[in-house]
């Protein structure tokens, strides 16, 4: 990621915001990375991050189908380390509207794509989810 990028900029604004527990803050940043999008990466950053800020399952859903749209739409190497993140969001979202069939189809993608990660404490925690996650709907 680029640290000059503007809405790499809000993203991480956003992130320090969540671990601050100023949950609203991180949303209403997220929004503003999401409206000052440029192109299909940026919007699959923002939606990504916007999707842990809905009030519904199905908005969450929504937001997640849509980062990984957008990630598909990027078509270049930028973007090969997020698919892992992406479906396991996907997963969780399915699951937790009890689509376990999509839930399973999504962890299972996510697991494929493990190898992209690389080491270090955010990549193990997309590890850890994987494996809970294909735990909980297998």
């Amino acid at each position: 990621m680029d640290p000059n990028n503007p809405v790499v900029k809000l993203l991480v604004e956003g992130m320090g915001a969540e671990s601050e527990g100023r949950g609203a803050d991180a949303r209403v940043l997220f929004e503003r990375a999401w409206a000052d999008r440029k192109d299909d990466y940026d919007g699959c950053m923002a939606a990504h991050y916007l999707a842990r800020h809905q009030d519904t399952t199905a908005e969450t859903l929504q937001w997640n189908q849509e980062a990984l749209r957008l990630a598909q739409s990027v078509g270049d190497d930028r973007i090969t380390g997020f698919f892992p993140s992406l479906y396991l969001n996907l997963g969780q979202s399915y699951e937790t509207v009890g689509e376990l069939d999509e839930a399973r189809r999504y962890y299972s993608l996510a697991l494929a794509h493990l190898e992209t990660l690389p080491t270090g404490p955010y990549p193990d925690l997309v590890r850890d989810g994987v494996r809970r996650g294909l735990e909980r709907v297998t």
